[in-house]
């Protein structure tokens, strides 16, 4: 589901209330392992973790004026979504991720090429999700996101 929202407190204040709380976890999650440089706003529908034009003046090549996104949550119809563009990218960071999950959730991953689906909230891995949060910085995704972007 897509909500249009400017703030993040928008974004949160259209959600059913059954996905607020889990909602509130991850972003907090979230924005307790962040990586300093990175920061919060909203785009895509979502909740949203970028690298402002501050940082990275080139913006993301596909529209040059948003900034380069980095992670984002959502709130969809029948699943919590997590993006993170480091996993897509950086293949020891998919493997990574992928052998640890099931040391922290009992049902099988449900994963897209960027997208992490919770359809039960209660299952969630907050602890690694911090940990994958943790894994990446500014510097590093920027150089990725350029070494993949010139090929």
């Amino acid at each position: 589901m897509n909500y249009p929202a400017a703030t993040t407190d928008e974004y949160l204040s259209q959600l059913p209330p059954d996905r607020i709380e889990p909602m509130l976890r991850l972003r907090g999650v979230i924005l307790e392992n962040l990586p300093e440089g990175f920061s919060e706003s909203t785009g895509y529908g979502m909740m949203g973790y970028c690298v402002p034009h501050s940082v990275y003046p080139a913006g993301y090549h596909c529209n040059p004026k948003d900034p380069l996104p980095f992670m984002g949550i959502a709130s969809q119809k029948n699943f919590i979504a997590l993006y993170h563009m480091g996993i897509y990218a950086d293949p020891e960071l998919l493997e990574w991720f992928v052998n640890e999950y099931p040391k922290h959730v009992k049902s099988k991953l449900d994963m897209g090429k960027s997208c992490i689906r919770f359809k039960k909230p209660e299952q969630i891995p907050y602890a690694l999700i911090g940990e994958l949060v943790k894994k990446m910085s500014v510097d590093q995704w920027i150089a990725l996101y350029e070494k993949n972007l010139k090929r």
